[in-house]
């Protein structure tokens, strides 16, 4: 079976060299890239019980990774904005899924401008159907909250930038 990392290399180079797509199979462990849509879907079928057929998974792949229409040269990426003075950024401890609120009805657990203390939860990060809450570091207020809610996180992405007292 492939890791994590070896997958995000594989969508990585399918994107980068404009492949059509790209079809692995590996003890029973089945894996394809299509790298012709915008928004690219990646497949994963895992070995099943006692002969059973492989149940696939389709894992969205960000647009950003999707190959570019025009230079074939790399041009480079705008940086993105940096935290504000003099705070400190709460990065995601995991890969999964951000959600600001405890259910899509609740109000979110921290918005821009609220006092946050040390041990407060400010978020929850789903992974593999389980709620993480992710809790604040340091005391302070919330400048910046950088994910969207339900949006997908990779492991060390910036979640909150949070301004010292």
């Amino acid at each position: 079976m492939l890791t994590f990392e070896q997958i995000k290399e594989l969508i990585g180079l399918v994107a980068e060299n404009r492949l059509q797509g790209l079809e692995l199979e590996r003890s029973g462990f089945r894996l394809k890239i299509d790298g012709q849509q915008a928004q690219q879907a990646v497949t994963v079928a895992v070995p099943a019980e006692a002969g059973g057929a492989a149940p696939l998974v389709s894992i969205p792949v960000p647009a950003a990774a999707a190959p570019a229409a025009a230079p074939a040269a790399p041009a480079a990426a705008p940086a993105p904005a940096g935290p504000p003075a003099g705070s400190h950024v709460l990065t995601s401890p995991i890969v999964g899924t951000f959600y600001s609120a405890p259910s899509p009805d609740a109000p979110p657990f921290a918005e821009v401008g609220a006092r946050v203390k040390k041990g407060q939860v400010l978020c929850i990060i789903e992974a593999m159907k389980l709620m993480n809450e992710i809790e604040s570091d340091i005391d302070g207020v919330i400048a910046e909250i950088y994910p969207q809610n339900a949006q997908a996180v990779e492991f060390g992405e910036p979640l909150f930038a949070i301004k010292t007292s």
